[in-house]
């Protein structure tokens, strides 16, 4: 699906930063920047990617903070009036 799609059923840019303990080091922690559009409540592609994140990658989940764009409003399109050529 194209992002002006997306955006029109309320996805909105999130980002997600992932705190995770290294596997060789557990004391340690780990900071990862996922970004993506998506769905609040439900984040959808988020969860999706923690669930593969879980499967998948040996760093265990510390914590994961979410933040989201505000609503962009109603999408429009219009038609353009005036045309030029650069060159």
């Amino acid at each position: 699906m194209s992002d002006l799609t997306l955006q029109s059923r309320e996805y909105r840019l999130t980002t997600a930063e992932i705190i995770y303990h290294l596997p060789d080091d557990p004391d340690r922690l780990q900071s990862f920047i996922w970004q993506h559009l998506d769905a609040a409540p439900e984040y959808p592609a988020l969860r999706r990617f923690l669930d593969f994140w879980v499967r998948n990658i040996e760093g265990t989940l510390h914590l994961v903070k979410i933040g989201q764009t505000g609503s962009t409003g109603e999408v429009r399109l219009r038609p353009v009036s005036v045309s030029s050529q650069l060159h």
